[in-house]
């Protein structure tokens, strides 16, 4: 599989929840159409009316340029909250629709997806060696010692070994976030996805923690996504860059073509 490393340079991106008192009894996904999508929305009573206010203008504003447009939501009883989950079109994962996956392809999906959280997101009550044994423990159907020994493997590429029996709150930021590379690879992932890896770093350990991420990319062969804003990472790592400007791709190229580019988001956002 040929190995690439993408860096999504992030202006707007958003995700909006409508919170509820009043939702069907069953969680499941449905398709609305912005008018009906609207009546529904207005139908109910809300407790987060400014959120719910925002959205609404927001829908009419979109109805008014396109026409019509159609929302995929999810409707969660328990926790009250409808969350659009898609704007027209499908999501697709190795060309198969997950909106339609049951819980068991969803796990097989999310086994494939390895995750970098922009704050690690490293569990406070476990060692950096439990952390990244976590995963193992969900996915894994192997002895102890096994997936032990699997999450050390995977402390040594990162440079963590003798931090193995520490807390997080034992290890600088720049070793969390290398924990956190570490966890996110331990079940060979497919696909990477990188929040901001180096944010909250000194220049030079977000160097290290971007070359990390780089090396582990092709030493597993696998497609490294990075959401950032750090154009030094941009320019260090960045092999094919995607400009996302008002949630919609706004240009598309190489790091050495960015500061080229004649598109005026780009230049505002670079200066």
């Amino acid at each position: 599989m040929k190995k690439r490393l993408i860096v999504l340079l992030m202006f707007l991106l958003s995700c909006m929840a409508i919170y509820s008192d009043d939702i069907n009894s069953q969680s499941e996904s449905n398709s609305f159409s912005s008018k009906n999508f609207l009546k529904k929305l207005n139908s109910l009573t809300t407790e987060n009316p400014e959120k719910t206010e925002k959205f609404a203008n927001y829908l009419k504003n979109e109805m008014e340029r396109k026409k019509e447009v159609t929302y995929f939501i999810k409707a969660d009883k328990d926790e009250k909250k409808i969350t659009v989950l898609a704007e027209n079109g499908e999501i697709l994962f190795d060309g198969e629709g997950i909106l339609q996956f049951d819980k068991e392809k969803r796990k097989q999906l999310y086994r494939k997806m390895g995750v970098m959280f922009q704050g690690s997101a490293l569990f406070d009550s476990m060692t950096v060696l439990e952390n990244v044994q976590f995963p193992l423990d969900v996915f894994l159907r192997k002895p102890l010692k096994t997936r032990r020994s699997i999450a050390q493997e995977y402390l040594k590429k990162v440079g963590l070994a003798d931090a193995a029996n520490k807390f997080p709150s034992e290890i600088s930021g720049g070793m969390m976030k290398r924990a956190a590379i570490a966890r996110a690879l331990v079940t060979r992932p497919k696909y990477l996805f990188c929040d901001e890896p180096n944010s909250g770093l000194d220049p030079k350990t977000g160097g290290q923690i971007d070359q990390l991420i780089y090396d582990l990319t092709k030493e597993f062969e696998i497609t490294t996504i990075i959401n950032t804003h750090d154009m030094n990472s941009v320019h260090n790592i960045g092999e094919n860059i995607v400009y996302l400007y008002h949630g919609e791709k706004n240009w598309e190229g190489s790091a050495s073509d960015i500061e080229k580019t004649g598109t005026p988001e780009i230049k505002r956002f670079i200066l």
